[in-house]
C-alpha cells in the first residue's frame, strides 16, 4: 500500500456533511483532538478507524485511499450507461453499472471513456442472420493488440476476450444490441454506435 488516508480529505468530507471535528470524532469514539490532528497532518487515523471512518464520512474504504470522492448517478442501472476497468498490471477487465471506485493489483483504476474510432481502430460490422459479426484490423502482438470486443443492449453486456497472435472479431447476438466497443491495449477503449441499418439490414 502506498498511499494512506489524507488529513484533507477527512476534512473536506467531514465539512461536505456539515459535521464539527467534534461529531465526527464521536461517531467514531476518538477525540476532537485526535480529528484535529489528522486534518492538519499531525497524525493518521489507526488502520482499525478505517472502516468506521469512512461509514461516518459515507463513502467506502478505497475511497478514502484513493482521495477521490465517487457517485454512481446510473441508479437505473442502464447498461448503456455502464463502465468499464481494466487493469494495467494483470490484464483484468471489470464492469460496473455504473462510477464504481475499483482497485486491481493494488492500482486504483479509473473508469474507461469511450472514443470514436480513429482510422487505426475503425470496428467493422457484417450482419450474419441473427447475429453481428464485429472485427477490427489490428496488430495482435503481445504489446500492442485489441484486448477485448463487447456488445452492449440496455438489458446486458456480450463480452469477448481476445488474445495475441489471434484475430481481433468476434460474434454477438443482434438482439437489442445499441453499442459495440473494441478496446486496444495501448489506445484504449473505442465505441460504435449500432441504429438505423447496417447492410441494408434493420437493427
Amino acid at each position: 500500500m502506498d498511499k494512506y488516508v489524507t488529513g484533507a480529505m477527512i476534512r473536506r468530507l467531514r465539512e461536505d456533511r456539515k459535521m464539527t471535528q467534534e461529531a465526527l470524532a464521536e461517531k467514531i469514539h476518538v477525540s476532537g483532538k485526535a480529528v484535529s490532528k489528522w486534518e492538519t497532518g499531525q497524525g493518521f487515523p489507526d488502520i482499525s478507524l478505517l472502516e468506521p471512518l469512512a461509514k461516518a464520512l459515507g463513502i467506502s474504504v478505497i475511497e478514502l485511499f484513493s482521495g477521490e470522492c465517487v457517485r454512481n448517478e446510473n441508479r437505473a442501472a442502464n447498461m448503456l450507461k455502464g463502465k468499464f476497468y481494466v487493469c494495467p498490471v494483470c490484464g483484468n477487465v471489470i464492469r460496473a453499472a455504473g462510477e464504481a471506485t475499483v482497485s486491481c493489483c493494488g492500482v486504483t483504476l479509473p473508469s474507461l471513456e469511450a472514443e470514436e474510432p480513429d482510422e487505426a481502430h475503425t470496428i467493422q460490422v457484417e450482419t450474419v442472420e441473427d447475429e453481428y459479426y464485429v472485427s477490427v484490423t489490428h496488430p495482435m502482438t503481445k504489446e500492442h493488440s485489441i484486448s477485448f470486443l463487447a456488445a452492449v443492449s440496455d438489458q446486458g453486456v456480450q463480452f469477448v476476450k481476445l488474445y495475441p497472435e489471434g484475430n481481433a472479431e468476434a460474434r454477438f447476438k443482434r438482439s437489442g444490441v445499441r453499442l459495440l466497443l473494441a478496446y486496444c491495449s495501448h489506445h484504449g477503449l473505442f465505441q460504435r454506435k449500432v441504429y438505423g441499418r447496417i447492410m441494408g439490414e434493420e437493427v
